[in-house]
């Protein structure tokens, strides 16, 4: 049911359909035209590719989106639903575990409904979430810091949010230079005004937040879109 719900939450403009003639890899597809298209709104595991084999080599889909402009590498991105599904391809995908949801979703309804597709594999331990270790715990800054360069998710409890020139810090830990930190930009402020989230009440709440993970010294992730950040129960 948490795949099926994105059926009727993520309907966006038709930008055309194909054959899947082969994996690129585990976020890309080829179609029989020569098309390449990326898989927006999720970061694969480690697993995917095969899972993503199982689901497209052959099949007849189409795809829906709100941009179709390709990125730097020439793919494009959408959603991918096969011929006889209205539940795209991402959704399934994060129910069997074999991907993370990547916030890249602006869709507020269609963000939640892939959201829920993930807690629901989240739940069961499904796929990359049958380790214990698929989320970490900001108070380990160590761990997260040794996945630098990689998308993860990371729970914690802010300690203090405090804002220096143009950027806003969400501390974890109370060492600032060491610690967890999440960055977020002033040029962010507009949207999480929008959202009805000040930045300063998320001080001693418990979070959820995704991202690259960066840093030369304590571990970083830049917020770069409100879906980023999940609340977790009160403070």
């Amino acid at each position: 049911m948490p795949a099926a719900a994105a059926a009727g939450a993520c309907r966006f403009e038709p930008q055309g359909e194909g054959r899947v003639a082969g994996i690129v890899d585990a976020r890309t597809i080829r179609l029989d035209d020569g098309r390449e298209v990326r898989l927006a709104g999720i970061e694969p595991a480690a697993t995917a590719t095969r899972a993503l084999a199982g689901l497209l080599n052959g099949r007849a889909v189409s795809l829906r989106g709100t941009d179709d402009t390709p990125d730097r590498y020439g793919r494009q991105p959408a959603l991918v639903f096969l011929a006889d599904s209205e539940t795209p391809v991402q959704a399934m995908l994060l129910a069997q575990g074999e991907a993370l949801v990547s916030a890249e979703i602006g869709d507020k309804d269609c963000a939640a409904a892939l959201l829920e597709a993930e807690a629901g594999a989240r739940r069961a331990r499904k796929g990359t979430w049958a380790d214990a270790a698929a989320i970490k715990n900001a108070e380990s800054p160590d761990d997260i810091l040794a996945g630098i360069g990689r998308f993860m998710v990371v729970e914690g409890r802010v300690l203090s949010v405090r804002q220096a020139g143009a950027t806003t810090y969400l501390n974890f830990g109370r060492n600032w230079t060491w610690g967890f930190a999440v960055t977020i930009s002033r040029r962010m402020l507009p949207a999480f005004d929008a959202a009805g989230i000040a930045l300063k009440s998320l001080e001693n709440r418990r979070i959820r937040v995704r991202g690259w993970i960066e840093g030369n010294t304590g571990p970083r992730i830049e917020v770069l879109r409100v879906g980023q950040i999940e609340l977790l129960g009160a403070k």
